[in-house]
C-alpha cells in the first residue's frame, strides 16, 4: 500500500517544478522576456464613449509653412486668420476660375455677381453686353495648365491674394492660352469666408 505523505510530496514537487517553468518563460516584471511588450502609446482621456486619441496624432495645433516669394504676405494673412490654409485657399481659386470663366462666357451676370468686386462686375458686364451686340464668340476654358500664388499681403484687415494663371481657351473654332494674374480679396475680420475677384491683370 502506497503511503499518501509521499503522494503529496511528490505531486508537490510537480507543482513547483510546473510553476518554475512558467515563471521563467513569462519572465518577471521588468525583465525583457519573449512576451514583454512596448510601452503603449500616451493618451489623451477622452469624453465617455469616445476613443482615446494618441497625442503623437494631434497636428490641429501645427502652424502651417508658407515658401516662396509670397511667404512673407502669407504669413501676415495667417497671423491675421489662424483659419487660413494656402492649400485650402488654392483649391477654391482654381474652382472660382472654373466657375467665373464659365459664368462670363455664357453671359450669367446672376452668376458672376456674387464672386466680383463692383469695379470688376462692372467691366465685365459692359464686356458681355458689347459681346453680344457683336455676336462674338465666348472663349470657354478647356483647362488649366498652372495657378500659383504670385504675392500676398494684408493691408490692414484687408488680405489680398495674387495667384497666375495660364489657362488653355477655345472658341470652337480656334484656341489661346490666356496669361492672367487674378487678384482675390476678403477681410479677415469679418465672418463671411468668401474671396471676391478685386482685379484682373494680364500677365508677362
Amino acid at each position: 500500500m502506497s503511503n499518501p505523505l509521499i503522494e503529496v510530496l511528490i505531486l508537490a514537487a510537480v507543482a513547483l517544478f510546473v510553476l518554475w517553468r512558467l515563471y521563467s518563460a513569462l519572465g518577471r516584471g521588468g525583465d525583457e522576456g519573449p512576451m514583454q511588450r512596448p510601452a503603449p502609446t500616451p493618451e489623451k482621456r477622452a469624453p465617455q464613449g469616445e476613443a482615446p486619441v494618441p497625442m503623437q496624432r494631434r497636428v490641429d495645433n501645427e502652424r502651417p509653412i508658407f515658401t516662396g516669394p509670397a511667404a512673407a504676405g502669407l504669413e501676415d494673412i495667417y497671423n491675421a486668420d489662424r483659419s487660413f490654409r494656402a492649400e485650402e485657399f488654392m483649391r477654391g481659386a482654381k474652382a472660382a476660375y472654373q466657375m467665373i470663366v464659365a459664368a462670363y462666357a455664357k453671359g450669367d451676370r446672376n452668376a458672376l455677381r456674387p464672386l466680383l468686386d463692383d469695379d470688376v462686375y462692372e467691366a465685365w458686364d459692359a464686356a458681355i453686353a458689347e459681346r453680344d451686340a457683336n455676336g462674338a464668340r465666348p472663349f470657354e476654358l478647356l483647362r488649366i495648365k498652372k495657378a500659383e500664388i504670385e504675392r500676398a499681403e494684408l493691408d490692414g484687415s484687408m488680405a489680398r491674394v495674387m495667384v497666375r494663371y495660364e489657362a488653355e481657351l477655345g472658341d470652337g473654332e480656334t484656341t489661346r492660352i490666356a496669361k492672367e494674374i487674378w487678384t482675390f480679396m476678403r477681410n479677415v475680420s469679418s465672418s463671411d469666408p468668401n474671396w471676391l475677384l478685386d482685379d484682373v491683370d494680364v500677365a508677362a
